[in-house]
């Protein structure tokens, strides 16, 4: 690690940085993110937002731009689904975060986004990295695939040091010999980013595993490895939703998790106050 800035390194501030996004705390409070892969029409953006944040996500999650492996995959609304989640945002007060791809579509996105994403296969695209640096908004920068944890901050210091200090690190899942799983979910590098860094880490367990029904526990599992939040993929019908249907779960299975989830911080919580 002794490649990496300071500005990454737990030891350059006396506490964890928190990031405040409209009345959210994310490093103060546990934050649950939860939306739709992909924005697909307004009636499905809308619903599903009532529906999440009913159940307790504080911020809506929605891809407007898709990155596909296949070029002839549904690649996202553009424009028109950054203002879905505009509308969604109007009526239920969540805070937006959604991918961006390119830099030219920073203005763009930074228009309707509070939060903008940078997915795994860009974690290294170095100079979309320093655009959003230059922002004014918070970047949620997702773990590459093959990242090791060094590489991982050396691209968080990217944006750090174009003067932009509010970065969200997702662990979404890296590729391993496993087949059986989409990616295989690192929560060990949970405790790992809170040892040498101040910055807050949330877990994704949708695109972790690839399996719905694995998102159950791997959740609870990320809230045991101390995560400040979680990433949760929601459909209205997730057999019908038109990209990663196999990784999403209903509004119902949502709440139902929801509920788990603050039973798990609770006892976590009892766990270490009992330790101090």
């Amino acid at each position: 690690m002794k490649n990496l800035k300071l500005s990454v390194l737990s030891h350059t501030q006396n506490k964890r940085t928190v990031i405040r996004v409209g009345d959210v705390r994310l490093g103060e409070e546990f934050v649950i993110i939860a939306g739709p892969c992909a924005v697909e029409n307004e009636e499905q953006t809308l619903e599903t937002a009532r529906q999440v944040k009913a159940a307790g996500a504080r911020m809506l999650r929605g891809g407007a731009f898709k990155p596909r492996t296949s070029p002839y995959s549904f690649q996202g609304l553009g424009r028109d689904g950054l203002k879905i989640l505009a509308r969604a945002r109007e009526e239920t007060g969540l805070p937006i975060v959604t991918e961006i791809m390119d830099t030219r579509h920073i203005s763009l996105v930074s228009e309707y986004a509070d939060v903008l994403q940078v997915g795994s296969r860009n974690m290294q695209n170095f100079t979309l990295l320093k655009e959003v640096g230059r922002s004014d908004k918070p970047v949620l920068l997702k773990r590459g695939m093959n990242a090791t944890l060094a590489e991982w901050l050396n691209c968080a210091e990217y944006v750090l040091s174009e003067g932009n200090p509010r970065v969200i690190l997702c662990e979404r899942g890296i590729r391993t010999f496993e087949t059986y799983t989409r990616n295989t979910l690192d929560l060990s590098i949970i405790p790992a980013v809170k040892e040498v860094s101040h910055l807050p880490v949330i877990v994704d367990p949708s695109h972790g595993t690839g399996r719905s029904t694995l998102i159950e526990r791997m959740s609870l599992a990320a809230v045991a490895s101390g995560a400040d939040g979680l990433m949760i993929e929601v459909h209205q019908t997730p057999h019908k939703a038109l990209s990663d249907r196999y990784q999403q779960i209903s509004p119902d299975a949502f709440s139902l998790l929801v509920r788990k989830i603050n039973r798990m911080k609770s006892a976590m919580d009892d766990i270490y106050r009992d330790e101090s």
